[in-house]
């Protein structure tokens, strides 16, 4: 036979069986020596009005971040960028982000070109006539905080 036996040294032989147990055992191990040595996460507060959120732990007032943001008029989501306005315990308020022009409908500003942290650093328009409620686990993607005349500009329109 051609290492392929009992006792051949082939990989389909003993060794082989062995050699992939090993591995797999010290994978395991591993695993299970990390998991113990990392460190406990403290429990973070609900996000609120006394409590802001901390940052970099997820979408706070003022923030463009990527979301999977509930369409208006049925079921389903789209990914795209939208603007946080608060922030409410396990869900944020959020207005979209569109690429389209709409100068024709009131509430539509622009925004300047590369507030979504897109590839072509495109003008985008922030509707503030159309607000959702995002769960906190749909935001995936932070770009950064709205410059503050752009912020000022979207207050007024929210009033």
């Amino acid at each position: 036979m051609y290492g392929g036996g009992m006792h051949g040294g082939g990989v389909h032989g003993g060794w082989g069986w062995l050699a992939a147990g090993l591995v797999v055992a010290i994978a395991l191990a591993a695993a299970a020596l990390r998991s113990r040595t990392r460190p406990e996460q403290p429990a973070r507060p609900p996000a609120g009005p006394d409590r802001p959120r901390p940052t970099g732990r997820g979408p706070a007032a003022r923030e463009v971040w990527w979301a999977e943001v509930p369409f208006e008029d049925g079921p389903g989501a789209k990914d795209r960028p939208c603007l946080v306005l608060r922030v409410n315990g396990r869900t944020a308020t959020v207005v979209k982000i569109t690429s389209k022009h709409h100068a024709e409908r009131p509430g539509v500003l622009a925004l300047p070109p590369g507030s979504v942290g897109d590839r072509q650093g495109r003008t985008s328009w922030l509707e503030t006539d159309e607000l959702r409620e995002v769960p906190l686990a749909d935001f995936r993607r932070r770009v950064g905080p709205l410059d503050e005349g752009t912020w000022a500009r979207a207050q007024r329109e929210l009033r």
